[in-house]
């Protein structure tokens, strides 16, 4: 019991926190990547707001490299799937994925964005909610090499990180406790996926 509790008080608790905190992170926004179900931009700004209530120096550059370099790696290897099923004279289960989260309409419009501006769709796509998936399939159905969509990628998934960071930075400044910053956050970040759903209901009514 001396030895556990000797333990215990030579661990400190952001010490605890950050040594399951950013492996977790990482391994979240990379299954969110590859399977996009997971709110990847309120995990970044809710680490960031825990980031920003830590004493620990290189907390927030640690969120923001963790966080860009697992969105990058999902990215890549979810397009690296999707070349193999253009490929395969029966598809793929990932190639499939990313159709069903791409309507025709999106796609329509994120193909003729990148024939007209190439590269830098891919940072849009990134920060435009429901954004990324119609530009990647763009990208598959263009055959753009793997090289050349990665290389656009990371600036995507770098201004990607900065973005929710900033938020979860603005909740953290707002409120004295963490777990406050952490609901304004998530809840910024909702409001902020939801928001384009929303305005084409509201247009397409009309």
């Amino acid at each position: 019991m001396t030895m556990l509790a000797a333990a215990s008080t030579t661990v400190p608790p952001e010490s605890t926190q950050q040594a399951i905190g950013y492996p977790s992170l990482f391994l979240l926004v990379l299954i969110g990547a590859l399977v996009p179900v997971v709110p990847t931009g309120a995990l970044v700004s809710s680490a960031a707001v825990v980031a920003f209530h830590q004493t620990a120096p290189f907390s927030l550059a640690l969120v923001f490299v963790t966080a860009s370099t697992a969105a990058f790696l999902g990215d890549v290897t979810l397009y690296w799937l999707g070349r193999r099923g253009m490929g395969s004279k029966n598809g793929s289960r990932w190639l499939e994925a990313i159709r069903s989260r791409a309507p025709e309409e999106r796609l329509t419009q994120a193909q003729g964005k990148l024939a007209e501006h190439g590269v830098a769709v891919l940072v849009l796509s990134r920060l435009v909610p429901a954004g990324r998936l119609p530009v990647m399939l763009a990208c598959l159905l263009a055959k753009w090499p793997m090289r050349r969509f990665a290389r656009g990628n990371l600036p995507a998934c770098l201004a990607w990180a900065v973005t929710y960071q900033v938020i979860g930075i603005l909740g953290g400044s707002l409120f004295a406790e963490p777990w406050e910053g952490v609901v304004a956050a998530v809840a910024l970040t909702v409001v902020i996926s939801v928001a384009p759903s929303v305005w084409r209901r509201v247009r397409a009514a009309k």
